[in-house]
């Protein structure tokens, strides 16, 4: 194998390789934007559950250290 094979080799194992990087690099564009539009989706839904809650309602949790124990 002389030294311009060799070097097209290389050249093609490059090419592969970058090839590859693409697809994966497409692939979690495609992940990232899907995770963004459920993002988006849940913000939306506790935006639209914030607003069904009265407003004096106060906290919607409760601490544990305000609750009788059940033998009271």
């Amino acid at each position: 194998m002389g030294p311009d094979e060799r070097y097209e080799k290389r050249l093609m194992d490059l090419e592969i390789k970058v090839s590859y990087q693409e697809d994966l690099l497409d692939q979690l564009n495609q992940v990232i934007v899907r995770q963004q539009q459920e993002i988006d989706l849940l913000i939306r839904e506790v935006v639209q559950l914030r607003r069904q809650m009265p407003d004096s309602a106060g906290p919607a949790y409760r601490a544990a250290s305000d609750e009788l124990p059940p033998h009271y």
